[in-house]
């Protein structure tokens, strides 16, 4: 009887694996460029993934003529950011991937101006050719480093996403007390600083990070993206009287006058908090600390 219990736990514990398992994947695409080892796959599904490694993490997941299927979680919360400021106009967004966050914000909101801007050009080339990423007058790509785009701006962006970390690959130049002063400057009054982060499980300088962002910044509000290990740092030019559940409702209510796909106040309310009294283990990061920089 015994037995008989563990084989049909057994059995149960097939079937479940066999649910979840990944669709195959067909690769499209695979080239070195100066920077990454560039891989594109197709699920049966008509899901396109870029890779930067093989078997590596999935960088960005677009279904090709679908801007609302944003199939990575937290693609899904970054956009909470705009619950903060009053008539988003001007957004940049410092890298690109297959250019599923700005191809979601140019379908809800197709008279902001979206610019784009990625270190590497075969990525660029990638998204055009593979993930339906269009360029118009009100959204552009940009092959530059992030920070000496930054450095130039002259017109201030209402909204600056940072997703250009990764967990074991950080851009320490796009991480520094330094880097984000710059960034502050780039804001305009009332703008918002929107970072996709891994956490410190994965990420050794998550702490560092965080205070960093803490030092430069009015205030910071962290999103925990729910089982991914992706923390959503909101990073604000100035103060603002912030509570989890106003956040809230401003964010459904963006969600529902834009017609969004998903209720982005959910995400605020599993996983707002303010990280007053965190990171005490942190520092802070600076250019001269670079690792390997005499």
């Amino acid at each position: 009887m015994r037995s008989r219990r563990f084989l049909v736990l057994g059995f149960l514990v097939v079937l479940a694996l066999c649910a979840v398992a990944p669709a195959e994947q067909k690769v499209l695409y695979e080239k070195e460029s100066p920077y990454n080892v560039i891989v594109v796959t197709e699920d049966d599904q008509g899901l396109r993934t870029l890779w930067f490694e093989k078997d590596g993490v999935r960088q960005s997941v677009v279904k090709v003529g679908d801007p609302d299927h944003l199939e990575l979680a937290y693609t899904r919360v970054m956009p909470v950011g705009l619950a903060l400021v009053e008539k988003p106009q001007r957004v940049l967004i410092v890298g690109l991937g297959g250019g599923a966050i700005p191809g979601f914000l140019h379908k809800h909101y197709p008279r902001m101006t979206i610019d784009a801007v990625d270190i590497d050009p075969d990525v660029v080339d990638v998204a055009r050719r593979f993930f339906g990423f269009r360029e118009d007058a009100t959204m552009r790509a940009y092959v530059d480093d992030g920070r000496r785009f930054i450095e130039r701006c002259r017109d201030p962006y209402d909204v600056i996403f940072l997703d250009a970390y990764g967990s074991e690959n950080i851009p320490y130049q796009l991480a520094t007390q330094e880097f984000l002063a710059t960034v502050r400057r780039a804001l305009a009054p009332g703008g918002v600083v929107v970072a996709n982060v891994w956490d410190r499980t994965s990420n050794p300088l998550y702490d560092s990070m965080v205070r960093t962002y803490q030092e430069v910044f009015a205030d910071l509000h962290v999103l925990d993206v729910r089982w991914t290990g992706n923390q959503i740092l909101l990073a604000l030019g100035e103060k603002q009287p912030i509570r989890q559940d106003g956040l809230a409702l401003r964010a459904t209510a963006i969600s529902r006058q834009e017609n969004f796909p998903f209720d982005m106040g959910e995400f605020v309310i599993f996983g707002y908090r303010h990280p007053s009294k965190e990171n005490a283990r942190g520092r802070v990061l600076r250019d001269a600390d670079e690792p390997g920089k005499d």
